[in-house]
């Protein structure tokens, strides 16, 4: 079984299912997939040391007790942060103190062996793809991790790394694919197995009907997000996507379930 080799649409909490718990921790993909999810996806970043780590901002202030970019901390410091600090649920912050700290991928590739993994390498340095590639060549079941990035240089030592790794168009290969469906040119690519993208950007349509009929006529699946309310899940599915990335996989899990056909 490949990442992309499924025949009906799949559910990713995305960072964990942020609405559910803090993002990017442990407590997080754990809440995503009690939630119903098909696989998860997370962010990561290089610490100081070089490791890479499970979060999404440069700066760690947003979701964690401390203040700085997280290229100035070690993994081990990061770990020690309080990632739950800032996430508020029902007028109050349930897992301030409780130990839940900033992960590194390797925690979650050791945790995490049965389901999908979508992995988004946020800096655009060719280091922190050749980090996830040592990382993801230990791993026996490879054919279920799917390496993206808005940046084109860490997917392109990925896959030069581990051209057996499934990957995702990154931002340029995506703006190519959208130009061409405007014209009604085939959607393709080679490299990557399919798109990871927003339905709009800015003022900018990406996901059409026309991009996913055209997509899927090159063989490449269509995994969008983030998508959270039930009438644009309702909306996506119908028109034929292949995944759903969102912060509520609770929500997505049913949608998908009532909605559409059952993943294969």
């Amino acid at each position: 079984m490949g990442f992309f080799d499924h025949s009906g649409p799949l559910v990713f909490a995305h960072r964990g299912g942020r609405a559910l718990a803090p993002e990017n921790t442990l407590l997080a993909l754990d809440a995503g997939l009690r939630a119903g999810a098909d696989g998860l996806e997370c962010d990561v970043r290089l610490s100081r040391d070089g490791v890479p780590v499970v979060i999404h901002d440069a700066m760690v202030d947003r979701t964690t007790n401390a203040t700085g970019p997280v290229h100035a901390y070690t993994a081990a410091e990061l770990a020690r942060m309080d990632a739950a600090w800032q996430f508020e649920q029902e007028g109050g912050f349930p897992w301030r103190g409780q130990g839940v700290g900033v992960p590194t991928l390797s925690e979650v590739l050791a945790r995490y062996r049965d389901c999908r993994l979508i992995i988004e390498m946020k800096d655009d340095v060719p280091e922190l793809g050749q980090a996830v590639a040592a990382l993801l060549r230990r791993e026996s079941s490879r054919e279920r991790f799917c390496a993206a990035g808005f940046g084109a240089r860490p997917v392109r030592a990925l896959r030069r790394e581990l051209p057996d790794v499934a990957t995702s168009a990154h931002m340029a290969e995506v703006r190519a694919a959208l130009y061409g469906s405007w014209a009604g040119w085939p959607v393709q690519g080679r490299g990557y197995g399919g798109y990871q993208i927003p339905e709009v950007r800015g003022v900018l349509r990406v996901v059409s009907r026309r991009f996913v009929r055209l997509a899927h006529r090159a063989g490449h699946k269509v995994q969008v997000w983030t998508v959270n309310a039930e009438e644009d899940m309702q909306r996506l599915l119908g028109w034929g996507v292949d995944a759903l990335i969102t912060d509520r996989p609770d929500l997505a899990s049913r949608t998908v379930r009532r909605d559409g056909p059952a993943p294969g």
